[in-house]
């Protein structure tokens, strides 16, 4: 009898962002979830360099007494050969032939940030004829970019908070009438806090609460360390809700999960990268405590906006939830965290589908999704 070959899943981690530690630690989990009796895993590695390596399957990622996993470059050099007929991997060493590492069924880019997760390597695999799990090119950089994932809610009637953007050259130029723009239509002249935030950038990366106008032009600054486009948002009062989303199966509509409340212990003004990943400073509330009415409300609008962008795969919607009642959206990530402490699994393990089962339907989904505009 011959024995059925094993679906061949490339899991990518590391990368050229700020949040490279996150996404190894993300890749760990997934890689220890995974069931090896049906998947073949080749854990692919990006140095922050930008150099893709052959990692070691044992490689530890996590994070131990507050130190953070990175990709140390060390390995087999890889290289996608851009044909769409080969769906294959290089291993590229100097001095010699480049080899073949063999046939690529599914890749699992599991990249928070630039680099990552705005489309810029869905690009490259939609160029080499590569299936893969989540957003495609478009919905991954739209949800990347929190300007223009405002823009598309507000265009498809979806609600959204106030806020301002400053792009490059409008800092370098008009930098006196951004700031005031901000103050102004913000609230921030009278009193009203803003968070401001690089564009295009996640895990809480480079967010500054800004509730004095004379420390505005240093937060834009710490902004623009991670991203020159920066994005200022009023201070909604209001609870923190997450909801995790799934694409339908069988061309079906959305799922979405059971919604997550944020509750901070301690003196954490906001939901930063500390208090998210190093000092437990967080626990969630799954369901939040909230009629069921809400609840279904919340579920509806994530489904929504998931549809909104375009999506594929997966996604986490964030919401305020304000004290009148009303359902805020706050942004969209299209590759979630999927750390022991993300929200992302622990909705959907509440919801009925534990981690192993989880990851499993994304790749089983990805396998269905066709190759480029075909």
């Amino acid at each position: 009898m011959s024995q059925v070959s094993k679906i061949r899943v490339a899991v990518v981690f590391g990368g050229r962002s700020s949040e490279h530690a996150i996404s190894c630690v993300t890749a760990g989990a997934v890689m220890a979830a995974i069931d090896r009796d049906r998947y073949e895993v080749l854990p692919i590695g990006i140095a922050r360099d930008g150099r893709w390596v052959l990692a070691s399957g044992d490689q530890r990622l996590a994070i131990q007494d507050g130190r953070l996993p990175e990709v140390s470059g060390e390995g087999s050099a890889l290289a996608l050969p851009f044909d769409p007929d080969s769906r294959g991997l290089m291993v590229v060493e100097p001095g010699k032939v480049p080899a073949t590492l063999g046939e690529v069924d599914v890749v699992l880019p599991l990249l928070h940030g630039p680099y990552g997760e705005d489309g810029t390597i869905q690009g490259m695999l939609d160029l080499a004829g590569v299936r893969y799990v989540g957003a495609g090119v478009l919905a991954s950089a739209v949800g990347m970019d929190k300007g223009f994932m405002k823009l598309v809610w507000q265009a498809r009637g979806l609600p959204v908070g106030p806020y301002v953007l400053i792009g490059d050259r409008e800092w370098r130029r008009e930098r006196k009438r951004k700031l005031d723009e901000v103050k102004e239509q913000l609230g921030l002249a009278a009193g009203r806090a803003v968070f401001v935030k690089p564009a295009r950038a996640g895990s809480s990366m480079g967010i500054t609460r800004v509730a004095d106008e004379a420390d505005l032009e240093t937060a834009v600054e710490t902004a623009r360390e991670h991203d020159p486009k920066v994005i200022v948002e009023a201070a909604i009062e209001g609870r923190e809700i997450e909801c995790g989303v799934l694409q339908g199966v069988d061309d079906g509509p959305p799922e979405a999960s059971l919604p997550a409340e944020v509750l901070m212990a301690g003196d954490h003004d906001f939901y930063d990268f500390e208090t998210k990943y190093l000092d437990g400073g967080t626990r969630m509330a799954i369901p939040p405590d909230l009629p069921a009415e809400a609840i279904d409300e919340v579920r509806t609008i994530a489904a929504q906006a998931f549809e909104a962008l375009d999506c594929e795969g997966l996604a986490r919607v964030d919401f305020f939830h304000t004290p009148d009642g009303r359902w805020i959206l706050n942004e969209i990530n299209t590759m979630p965290g999927f750390t022991p402490a993300s929200a992302f699994p622990q909705m959907w393990a509440a919801t009925g589908l534990d981690y192993p089962s989880l990851v499993d339907r994304l790749i089983q989904t990805a396998l269905r999704r066709s190759t480029g505009l075909r």
